[in-house]
């Protein structure tokens, strides 16, 4: 069995907002988990459920760039939509999943979709970065658009709740996404009562995000908004939930490689970050209005 890191990380006492409409709880890296140590993932945001109020101007993220890694965001109230430099737009509702290759570089913006901004309402998100290997980093800006109806669902026994296949492998079943290194990304909902069981290699790094509700993991509890790093030891995950429970478990093959990051870039080389911003001041990555 998989033994969990001694220290489970509680929900930051206060959130940040990116831009106006993203209020988020940074679990990786300030949550104390640094960069290497959870590789190939460089940061989880996580915008626990908040009521907007309604409005005629969209909230979001103006314009900005990204190089060397891929954005995943997944959608669990509220409805997101964006645009980029390439010429690609859309709108990721609840249960959909965006994963978004930058690679070369790309001016990108997001912001709550029109008709969300004017009703108000909940709204939850993840948005997770995944590192991309030095041979990948300079792939042409490409989407992968996982809607609720084309993501793999796998039924958990005795009426336990469901699996979400958003990447990897999930006991023999395929997840939905291709990525460039091995990742598995499951969201897991669990009705009272309900259990899974699975394995991920021991070489995998590990974690578990509680979105809502209350589990037990492997022995340990975890409560709401509490983040669970496995160490590198065992294979098999259990977890069983006392209530209705949304749990997002994530692991990946670690890259191992060197990581130079600097806001929306991540490199190999503080060399390599001085030139990925110039070729963002030269205008190299497009224009976006």
């Amino acid at each position: 069995m998989k033994k969990i890191v001694e220290t489970i990380v509680k929900k930051p006492n206060q959130p940040g907002m990116v831009g106006d409409g993203f209020r988020v709880y940074n679990y990786i890296p300030r949550g104390g988990i640094t960069q290497h140590r959870i590789s190939p993932f460089l940061m989880l945001d996580f915008a626990a459920a908040f009521n907007f109020s309604p409005t005629d101007k969209p909230r979001g993220v103006d314009v900005h760039p990204h190089k060397g890694f891929e954005t995943v965001t997944i959608a669990y109230k509220g409805s997101v939509a964006h645009k980029d430099s390439a010429g690609n737009s859309g709108i990721i509702n609840p249960g959909d999943v965006q994963w978004m290759t930058a690679g070369a570089g790309v001016l990108h913006k997001e912001y709550h979709e029109e008709e969300f901004a004017k009703k108000g309402g909940f709204f939850e998100m993840v948005q997770l970065w995944v590192n991309l290997p030095k041979k990948d980093k300079s792939v042409a800006p490409h989407y992968q658009a996982l809607t609720k109806d084309n993501i793999t669902k796998v039924a958990l026994p005795e009426n336990g709740g469901e699996v979400n296949i958003i990447a990897g492998n999930f006991n023999g079943n395929a997840g939905a996404a291709a990525t460039y290194t091995d990742v598995n990304l499951f969201d897991i909902r669990l009705n009272a009562g309900g259990k899974v069981a699975t394995a991920v290699p021991a070489t995998h790094n590990t974690a578990a995000l509680v979105i809502e509700g209350s589990v037990n993991i492997n022995g340990t509890e975890a409560g709401e908004h509490s983040f669970v790093l496995f160490k590198n030891e065992g294979e098999e995950i259990a977890i069983s939930a006392s209530n209705d429970s949304v749990i997002l478990l994530l692991s990946g093959e670690p890259i191992d490689e060197p990581i130079a990051s600097y806001g929306p870039f991540v490199m190999n080389t503080q060399a390599e970050i001085y030139e990925a911003v110039k070729e963002f001041q030269e205008g190299k990555y497009g224009v976006l209005n």
